[in-house]
């Protein structure tokens, strides 16, 4: 195991009705602004919950915040944190409305005149402006953690960026605001949080015995209750099971002590960017061709995770790991998630010279666990996906 460091501050609030408790969390005598995104909070309960929370606090409103935040609306919300002299943020959402939160928290105290240079330029943020989140559509884990992803549409990019500043304060989690979310979001959420596990799993073998066997549980967790959340959004246990997985899957646990890869986010980011396909689905596309590609240095901990979390026994180490390679897309097929660029779009042709161009620019010459991917072999696994 790795030498590592572990600290998470974010103060977790998770039950059914719990929503209440954000008054007792946020400053007496702060100016919020509460942010959320296209509006299905007024429509399921939520946003009448937050407002009552909120009701001895002055608050301003900013909704509109899109799926793959965008730049250019956050960058207007930064506008009314500095003329409304807003102190607290709050976020009320899924993962774009938090991460968009978090880049407002670090823009808030940049001194740079180009609030972009903190993505272009890795900025580390080490203490951002003040806030909360109550989540609603579990996915992302960024309730629980400091990073988060920022899209610019004029530039067709979508880059990450984080910093010990940016965790949340608190983040209110209650599982019955599951009820409302629409399947496709669900099916999305259900698959980031695999695929967030398998970032940090699917490496090789590192003697992290303790560690592996976390990612392979909420790996588990998400199998047994996908069904059951997706048949029936009510099902507490269900849910709240779902929703505590998402939240584990990426708060920083289950990857300290071990080599962590995220390629595999690196080039679904790309596709996102170049055609707005879903988050959750660039990565399905992109990770069975990853682990076909990569295959010889993965395959100790694809069959590992064949034994432990499809029960997949018989065969050779090569046979259980294509077998657990099969399983996972099978895995994202039953959801309802297609596993191929072409199933989304007829404009691929070109597109794996181009992401490969785009990380070559960038100074990205060495992806994954071994820093070994190189653009031209990154260019090799996205045309296997096409």
């Amino acid at each position: 195991m790795n030498n590592f460091e572990f600290k998470n501050p974010t103060k977790i609030i998770f039950g059914k009705n719990t929503i209440d408790k954000i008054a007792t969390e946020i400053p007496k005598n702060a100016k919020v602004l509460l942010l959320y995104g296209g509006g299905s909070i007024k429509k399921n309960g939520i946003y009448d919950q937050v407002k009552t929370a909120l009701a001895k606090f002055e608050t301003v409103e900013f909704g509109g915040i899109p799926a793959n935040p965008e730049y250019s609306i956050l960058v207007d919300a930064l506008k009314v944190i500095k003329d409304e002299k807003i102190t607290y943020l709050l976020a009320v959402g899924g993962g774009s409305v938090i991460d968009g939160t978090k880049f407002l928290s670090a823009a808030a105290v940049y001194e740079g005149d180009t609030p972009w240079d903190i993505l272009t330029q890795n900025i580390k943020t080490e203490k951002g402006m003040p806030f909360g989140t109550v989540l609603t559509l579990p996915a992302t884990g960024s309730e629980m953690n400091s990073g988060a992803v920022i899209t610019r549409k004029e530039t067709q990019e979508k880059l990450a960026m984080g910093g010990p500043g940016l965790f949340p304060e608190f983040s209110v989690l209650d599982p019955q605001v599951i009820a409302s979310i629409p399947e496709r979001q669900l099916v999305n959420g259900i698959t980031d949080a695999f695929t967030h596990v398998l970032e940090q799993y699917m490496t090789y073998p590192i003697g992290a015995l303790l560690q592996d066997r976390f990612a392979e549980s909420i790996l588990q967790t998400l199998i047994e209750v996908a069904p059951k959340v997706l048949k029936d959004t009510t099902d507490y246990n269900a849910t709240a099971n779902f929703m505590w997985s998402c939240t584990m899957a990426l708060n920083g646990l289950i990857q300290k002590g071990v080599p962590t890869d995220w390629a595999v986010h690196a080039m679904g980011h790309e596709l996102t960017a170049l055609f707005g396909i879903d988050h959750a689905r660039t990565l399905a596309v992109i990770a069975p061709s990853h682990y076909k590609f990569n295959f010889e240095a993965k395959k100790e901990k694809l069959a590992q995770y064949a034994e432990r979390v499809w029960n997949i026994t018989e065969g050779t180490i090569d046979d259980k790991a294509y077998a657990a390679i099969e399983k996972t897309e099978h895995f994202f097929n039953e959801l309802g998630i297609d596993t191929k660029l072409s199933d989304y779009t007829k404009e691929y042709e070109g597109t794996a010279e181009k992401i490969a161009q785009r990380f070559t620019d960038r100074g990205w010459l060495g992806l994954g666990e071994h820093q070994t991917l190189s653009p031209d072999k990154v260019e090799k696994i996205v045309k296997m996906a096409y």
